[in-house]
């Protein structure tokens, strides 16, 4: 069934502006988070025109437009994105109120959007993300494992991972880790050459990195780093696309550990570390959220599981150097 329209707000006389019923939140964070009228409905237990009507009487007692409707469903408005925060604020108070008094562990729920780095977000938090799910089976997770960086101000990401620590904006940063990145080939490619014994010889051999122009962060550009003169000849702006071309043989390619390490073996494709002595860069990873909501239930128990899954997981991340010449993040 199509969303029944909501009625514009001035027909909602009944209600004069100014007087706020705090129980319309309820109902605003149900579309706000579902979307959808039918959905939230659904999941508030209540039928559609009623939360479409409380809807209605809260945009006429607070004087603002609070949603645009199109046919992909509801939308906040910059007014519906600044009452979002204050609305889940006043929840998170009453659930840790309740929790309080009545003994109980309320857990967490609603949406939490997680922005990561693609490699990180597909080869480290995607296989471990079911232990999130599990322990709060009322929150739903949206992990947006892209090359980008996200803005918290704009509620793009309710949590961000950044290669860096921003020098502005209203955000608490937190050191996740360092990590560790080294040259890896397949292991078919460097069958079918002569040993790679130094860096000159790396200028000699195809390098796959980044689009210049799509590096969005300096941690990123890893090439003159290397070595002089590489010869990059694939280029992709994801890090996932890059490991697939250096696992096809298209060359070699700076790699984190624990993506590289992921698939040693004794295939063809399989990844081998490339002057392993020789080469090193460390890299750091920063869990960022906004001063605003950092201490709502939904955000606060996903950040814990991160910062709780790179502790366990350290070895993984920063691997023992295995000789003297690793190259600093600078």
């Amino acid at each position: 069934m199509p969303d029944a329209p909501t009625p514009p707000a001035h027909a909602a006389h009944s209600s004069p502006p100014g007087d706020f019923d705090w129980s319309d939140l309820r109902f605003f964070l149900g579309v706000a988070r579902a979307g959808r009228l039918t959905v939230a409905a659904s999941r508030l237990g209540v039928e559609h025109s009623t939360v479409s009507r409380r809807i209605a009487i809260l945009e006429t007692r607070l004087g603002a437009k609070l949603f645009d409707r199109s046919p992909r469903g509801y939308d906040l408005t910059r007014a519906g994105e600044r009452l979002l925060v204050a609305a889940e604020g006043m929840e998170s108070l009453a659930l840790a109120a309740q929790g309080a008094i009545g003994g109980a562990d309320l857990g967490a729920s609603g949406t939490v959007r997680i922005g990561v780095p693609d490699g990180l977000g597909i080869f480290f938090l995607a296989p471990r993300i079911a232990g999130l799910a599990m322990a709060h089976p009322d929150l739903d997770i949206q992990l947006l494992a892209m090359p980008r960086l996200f803005s918290l101000s704009r509620r793009e990401a309710d949590i961000a991972i950044s290669l860096n620590r921003p020098a502005t904006g209203r955000l608490h940063a937190r050191k996740l880790t360092d990590y560790r990145l080294r040259l890896y080939a397949a292991r078919g490619y460097l069958a079918r050459h002569d040993a790679i014994t130094s860096r000159a010889q790396l200028s000699r051999h195809p390098f796959i990195g980044y689009v210049d122009d799509l590096i969005y962060t300096p941690e990123l550009d890893y090439a003159p780093l290397v070595a002089r003169d590489l010869r990059v000849r694939v280029k992709s702006s994801s890090l996932v696309a890059q490991l697939t071309a250096t696992r096809g043989g298209a060359g070699i390619c700076v790699l984190p550990c624990f993506m590289g390490d992921l698939f040693a073996g004794k295939e063809d494709d399989a990844l081998v570390p490339v002057l392993a002595q020789e080469v090193q860069l460390t890299r750091s990873f920063w869990l960022l959220t906004h001063a605003d909501t950092r201490d709502l239930a939904r955000i606060r128990v996903a950040a814990d599981f991160i910062v709780e899954a790179v502790q366990k997981n350290r070895a993984l991340l920063m691997p023992q150097a295995t000789g003297p010449g690793e190259t600093a993040a600078s």
